[in-house]
């Protein structure tokens, strides 16, 4: 669903500055190069700014500096990429929930679906399933014994639900995801290998997103938290008993082990690892590649892959490593 807005209705609804027609009105996003009548489309880096030259675009949302060069309407801020995402949210609203249970859903005992929710085809809710107002269940999804869902939230599809999961409100769960599975937990004993019972939950707080086939682990026995505002990427791995804080932002394939503590604000770059049992300060930024492996009391940006070089060089990196390693006197000096 689009709808149709002026850009001086836009200006003024988002507090931007308009060089340009108000009168002129748009219905959709686009990139730069692919914007045509009645789109909008924006630069958030002027290092692209010679995208601007061709722009066909109704309208370009852009920082002050940038705009000199926009060749059609701007709107201008300070954070163009926030106000653009703001913008589109408005001109492509989510869907509204179409109430209603599918003939082919399982619906268990003690189940009570509201008249504003919607269950699609082949969901399974099993017995004191809880879910709020305006719930969206798509398709194939399953929520176990006792899962619950809070208002306005949306299970886009094929998403797994196990018992003691609490999702909260205006929650988006992606396809694939697993919330709740067991947590690995094993004890030695000789060769062999004892499960430890997983008794614990997972607590999922307000406004979170959850990206594709994403797991996050039920705890050992205390719960697995995620609080509000937490935004997961696709393909990501949340172990027993980890805790996210308020509004962190992690990118995909991270994976976190078990009993770490990550804080609020951080943003996590792609195919981090957490060693288990670390705590991370609020307001940290770790790039991707980046092993984690002690705990971080400090807020601040942190790295540690190595960048791809030509092969040669960078076998000639690892032979000094190797040299440095042999060195070392007893010392360890």
């Amino acid at each position: 669903m689009q709808t149709d807005h002026s850009l001086g209705e836009l200006a003024v609804r988002f507090g931007l500055t308009l060089r340009g027609n108000p009168d002129l009105r748009v219905s959709r996003v686009a990139t730069l190069t692919g914007a045509g009548a009645g789109a909008l489309s924006f630069l958030a880096n002027s290092r692209y700014r010679r995208q601007l030259e061709g722009a066909r675009a109704t309208a370009v949302v852009l920082s002050e500096e940038d705009a000199d060069a926009c060749p059609v309407a701007a709107l201008i801020g300070a954070n163009p990429y926030l106000a653009y995402a703001r913008i589109a949210a408005l001109l492509h609203p989510r869907p509204l929930v179409e109430p209603g249970v599918h003939p082919s859903a399982i619906i268990g005992a003690r189940v009570r679906v509201p008249d504003s929710s919607s269950v699609a085809a082949l969901a399974i809710l099993e017995e004191d399933v809880e879910i709020g107002e305006r719930v969206s269940i798509g398709p194939g999804c399953v929520l176990m014994r006792g899962a619950r869902i809070g208002a306005d939230s949306h299970l886009v599809a094929r998403v797994t639900v196990h018992p003691r999961v609490c999702i909260g409100e205006r929650c988006i769960v992606h396809p694939g995801a697993v919330i709740g599975s067991d947590g690995f937990g094993f004890a030695r004993d000789g060769a062999a290998w004892i499960k430890v019972a997983q008794q614990g939950g997972v607590r999922i707080g307000d406004d979170v997103e959850i990206g594709a086939n994403t797991t996050i682990d039920r705890g050992a026995i205390d719960d697995t938290v995620i609080a509000d505002g937490v935004k997961l990427d696709n393909q990501i791995q949340v172990a027993h008993n980890v805790t996210i804080g308020a509004h962190t932002a992690i990118a995909a394939c991270t994976g976190i082990s078990g009993s770490t503590t990550i804080g609020e604000r951080c943003m996590i770059g792609g195919m981090v690892g957490f060693a288990g049992h670390l705590t991370i300060a609020d307001d940290v930024a770790v790039t991707g590649f980046t092993l984690v492996s002690a705990s971080i009391r400090e807020s601040g940006s942190y790295s540690s892959g190595i960048p791809a070089e030509h092969t040669p060089a960078w076998r000639r990196t690892v032979a000094q490593l190797r040299r440095l390693g042999r060195t070392r006197r007893p010392d360890g000096a």
